[in-house]
């Protein structure tokens, strides 16, 4: 089993009540599959949208799980979510019904056109920095950085706990 972090987000409802929904929704999901199990998630935030502006502020939370799925299994995974979810996926940054990504995947580091690990934008993002330090802030993202490190440095990016 490997310990991995997963991002979700959303900003749209779809064919549910709001984007919180949608996250819950999501969890569910995660919590019922055999290979995942001890899944953790943080409070949800809400925030601003990254990219083009003009969509409603997202939702944000972060997860710890266990899984016996590999990355790639995982991924094909968390995007059958998301596409049950009716995520569109024509615009990079742009509104969405769920979005779920692998941020850490255990020690590995992964480089493939479908996948990077760890998530490249960690350290940037404190909408995944927040989250991630109720769960664990001492967790090394970069070689010597914690996100407790990282989220001291990071940008106020406008974001109200829930």
């Amino acid at each position: 089993m490997e310990v991995v972090y997963l991002g979700l987000g959303s900003n749209l409802a779809g064919n549910l009540e709001d984007p919180k929904e949608q996250l819950n929704k999501a969890l569910e999901v995660l919590r019922e599959h055999p290979k995942i199990d001890d899944l953790i998630c943080s409070s949800f935030y809400c925030t601003n949208p990254i990219g083009p502006q003009d969509q409603p502020d997202y939702i944000n939370a972060v997860v710890r799980l266990n899984t016996g799925l590999s990355a790639l299994d995982l991924l094909d995974y968390l995007q059958t979510i998301e596409n049950d979810q009716e995520r569109i996926r024509n615009q990079r940054w742009g509104p969405r019904t769920l979005d779920l990504d692998i941020l850490i995947y255990g020690k590995l580091v992964l480089n493939k056109p479908r996948l990077t690990i760890p998530h490249p934008r960690i350290s940037e993002r404190a909408f995944v920095l927040l989250p991630m330090s109720e769960i664990d802030p001492q967790l090394l993202i970069t070689e010597n950085k914690t996100v407790t490190d990282l989220l001291a440095n990071c940008l106020d990016q406008g974001i109200v706990k829930l």
